[in-house]
């Protein structure tokens, strides 16, 4: 498996722009094999640039090639740090919630719920100091206490009233820790901490699962101001439980939509637009007939270009696939597309490609050098 590097958002964008401006745009830069982009007499410095089809790195698409370019998917592994983590996790008491009190053989220190009153309503508050009040004891410090701790720090402080008292506790109502689920998924919103371990994945399932456009390989967890990515699909599809997390006090989980995973499908083809890839991904014979296929009459079957904006470490990576060989079909429903990839069918037979790549890159260049000149 090798690894590439993956340009920024913003270099992808400014790349497509780039491509669609010179295809939608040019009477005097039209991308037409023979003509020339119009340079408006600007002073150059320098050495005089190299033709731009040498600045890229063409590849015709073989069977190599796709296994060089295809991530094998991730085989299960399990998550012991996660397990005990849950193992141990016990719920601390915070400002707000209400808590439950029992002292068993004293009714007069229990106020009962009755049929009128919830458990909540009836309940001791923990008030914003972090105390409760409690007949016999008065205030006392609870939070950031287990419930555990709460009982025997109650029994203690009742000890001097009540021989052996027999305390219990427990919480009525969770109001102090929450979460929050965001993006996409069918019941965005809060989601309260309470005495049962929550993970990201039962957070996910709470909020109704995610909707058709959710991304769900770019998923990003915020934790005191550092954010991590997960991948539900490597979670749910392939049973990394490494990518899941107990989640903890005001973790915001955001879904993002799948906007950012475009694929550009031009050229001499029946219907050129703009594809979005599932969440398997996309293929370039997927990409090619979800367009109607090739013009026939103007396409030329051998000019099928993928090309991939580059980045600081890469050069624009164009991969090309022959399908005068209708066997060729096959390799192109294995050759996988990234997003802002630009699918691009020339009319132009393929020894004249090399002019249209002229026309081409150099404003992907020039996009891609304005990047790195402003530290994106």
């Amino acid at each position: 498996m090798t690894t590439t590097h993956t340009p920024s958002p913003r270099v992808r964008r400014s790349a497509v722009l780039a491509l669609i401006g010179l295809i939608t745009f040019g009477t005097g830069c039209a991308l037409v094999p023979g003509t020339r982009m119009v340079t408006f007499d600007k002073p150059r410095s320098g050495a005089e640039e190299p033709p731009a089809a040498e600045q890229a790195e063409i590849h015709p698409i073989t069977f190599k090639l796709i296994q060089r370019l295809t991530t094998p998917p991730p085989s299960p592994l399990d998550n012991p740090a996660l397990e005990h983590e849950i193992t141990n996790y016990a719920y601390r008491v915070g400002k707000g919630d209400i808590l439950n009190i029992i002292v068993f053989e004293h009714e007069e220190l229990t106020i009962p719920a009755g049929s009128y009153r919830s458990a909540a309503e009836s309940g001791t508050w923990v008030h914003n100091d972090g105390t409760i009040y409690f007949p016999y004891v008065g205030k006392l410090a609870v939070a950031g206490l287990t419930l555990e701790e709460v009982r025997q720090r109650l029994t203690e402080a009742l000890s001097g009233y009540i021989e052996e008292a027999k305390v219990e506790v427990n919480v009525a109502a969770f109001n102090a820790k929450r979460v929050y689920v965001t993006g996409e998924v069918r019941k965005p919103g809060p989601r309260p901490l309470t005495n049962i371990p929550l993970t990201l994945l039962d957070a996910i399932n709470h909020a109704g699962g995610l909707t058709e456009q959710a991304d769900w390989d770019n998923v990003v967890l915020s934790r005191r101001g550092k954010e991590q990515r997960i991948s539900l699909q490597a979670l749910l599809q392939h049973g990394v439980l490494t990518e899941n997390r107990l989640l903890r006090d005001n973790d915001i989980i955001h879904v993002p939509r799948n906007d950012a995973l475009k694929v550009f499908v031009l050229g001499e083809v029946r219907q050129p637009t703009t594809l979005v890839m599932g969440r398997n991904g996309m293929r370039l014979t997927e990409a090619l007939s979800s367009v109607g296929g090739l013009s026939e009459g103007t396409a030329d079957a051998t000019g099928v270009f993928v090309i991939r904006p580059g980045g600081e470490a890469r050069p624009i990576q164009i991969y090309q696939l022959d399908l005068s060989d209708a066997t060729a079909m096959v390799l192109g429903a294995q050759f996988p597309l990234v997003a802002y990839d630009v699918v691009y069918v020339t009319a132009a037979p393929l020894a004249l490609w090399t002019r249209v790549v002229d026309n081409l890159l150099p404003s992907l260049q020039g996009y891609n050098l304005i990047d790195r000149t402003q530290g994106r």
